[in-house]
């Protein structure tokens, strides 16, 4: 059979997005708030979604497989009313599109009533789970979020707060999680901040997520970030903070502001869209090819195709345009059609391109799988010469803390010379942006950030493959 690939398919995949509420005086609205905040949240899953809702210590949840408006209808969210709730949306990663890894997560165990939503990967989840097991646990799902479960569980604290505080210093890697308990909110972010957390205030109660995105649409007021190594406990007494683990150097991950995150968040003090442009900016310093246009590949190398534009003076122009409305399904049928997924979504404007050298910018290359076929039809409509600039440095290795990466060997960069790449997509040039270019961007030194996709140096030990 013929390959072809979908456009996310070459790229990095965050895997999960969670939100939190508080908000006792809106009980009412909880589960439309909830909705809205997820629909924010969209774009860090598509595959499932989930709300939970804490209703006087009753709990109510409600999850399926796919979008979030069509996980919940009107008539699901009228009887999820509660005083607090969390929600999640989740993308898989290889062979665990599974209908019980759909979260949040609801457990029973003599301490209380649970319900967990976890954003990022336990890199000691396979030995926790074991260890588990071998002391009598029984496991439903292939989560991290069921592991943390039942070390709550089988803590030996009485109190289900504590046994939740006391889990998280059994835990390595990247979380960024929600709870809820028979009376408390509960969020918590990793020792070295790898995975994003907000905190906002809605009204007289409060409300996490882990994009500020999600607080516009839902009318909450944006406070801080969820501090690393930081334990929030909400509830009717107000806010409680716990730093519950020493302070660590931050390694928040790049690829937030490369691509993950909506252009209208906020990380750092930074706007998503405005460092997108920086990087644009960087990259155009250091490519030096004339040209007639820019053009990005959209939706994700708009900002830095601008950016690009405005530093190099090249015009820029939408030369490729994306239609929304198609499906993931709708092509299933049509399979021997060569490229059909990419020229569906993606069509060159002829008028703007014919007899143009054309620089296009993307944020990042992962697997090469759609960068050929895209360049392929920009020639197509009468581009005289093509050059792919990418706003982000080659990814060579793959990401333990949370993200869905290939194993080395996938990675186009890690097998191919940028001069080899190009060749092989048929591009006239191919260039990135350093990292050096990458951290300038940000205005960073590099301590505040994780670059091992880019650089292989981890900031916690891992089993590399």
């Amino acid at each position: 059979m013929t390959e072809f690939y979908d456009l996310a398919e070459d790229k990095m995949k965050e895997e999960c997005g969670v939100l939190g509420i508080f908000c006792p005086e809106r009980a009412s609205d909880i589960p439309f708030l909830s909705y809205l905040g997820l629909l924010s949240l969209q774009h860090r899953g598509q595959e499932s979604a989930g709300i939970c809702i804490n209703q006087k210590g009753n709990f109510k949840i409600h999850k399926g497989m796919g979008l979030v408006e069509n996980v919940f209808k009107q008539e699901k969210l009228a009887g999820l009313a509660g005083e607090m709730a969390i929600g999640h949306v989740r993308y898989s990663t290889t062979g665990s599109t599974l209908a019980a890894n759909i979260q949040p997560l609801l457990i029973s165990c003599i301490k209380g009533d649970l319900a967990l939503a976890n954003n990022g990967n336990l890199i000691n989840g396979p030995e926790l789970r074991l260890s588990l097991e071998s002391h009598g646990s029984i496991f439903h799902s292939s989560l991290d979020t069921e592991v943390i479960a039942h070390l709550v569980a089988r803590s030996f604290e009485e109190n289900i707060i504590d046994a939740f505080q006391q889990s998280l210093y059994q835990l390595k890697g990247a979380f960024s999680m929600v709870a809820l308990t028979a009376d408390s909110l509960l969020a918590c972010r990793d020792p070295y901040g790898f995975r994003p957390l907000v905190l906002g205030r809605l009204g007289n109660g409060y409300v996490v997520a882990s994009e500020t995105c999600a607080f516009d649409l839902m009318g909450a007021e944006f406070l801080r970030e969820v501090e690393q190594g930081e334990l929030l406990i909400i509830n009717k007494e107000g806010l409680k903070s716990i730093k519950y683990a020493s302070e660590r150097p931050g390694r928040f991950c790049v690829f937030e502001f490369i691509y993950f995150a909506r252009p209208d968040s906020h990380f750092l003090g930074k706007n998503v869209h405005l460092a997108r442009k920086a990087m644009g900016r960087e990259l155009a310093a250091e490519l030096n090819i004339e040209a007639d246009l820019v053009i990005p590949i959209p939706d994700s190398g708009t900002a830095a195709a601008l950016g690009f534009s405005e530093e190099s003076g090249i015009p820029f122009s939408q030369g490729i345009l994306r239609n929304r409305y198609i499906g993931r399904t709708f092509i299933q049928p049509m399979q021997e059609i060569r490229d059909l997924k990419v020229r569906i979504k993606l069509s060159p404007v002829k008028e703007i391109i014919k007899g143009k050298r054309v620089i296009l910018v993307d944020d990042s290359i992962v697997r090469g799988t759609t960068s050929k076929q895209i360049i392929s039809s920009v020639r197509e409509a009468g581009a005289t010469e093509v050059h792919l600039a990418i706003s982000s440095p080659p990814v060579k290795d793959p990401c333990f803390y949370g993200l869905d990466t290939s194993k080395r060997k996938d990675l186009i960069a890690r097998e191919m010379s940028p001069e080899e790449i190009a060749k092989y997509i048929g591009a006239d040039s191919l260039t990135y942006l350093s990292h050096e270019g990458l951290l300038k961007s940000l205005d960073a030194d590099g301590t505040g950030f994780c670059t091992a996709c880019f650089t292989g140096e981890y900031p916690l030990e891992v089993k590399k493959s």
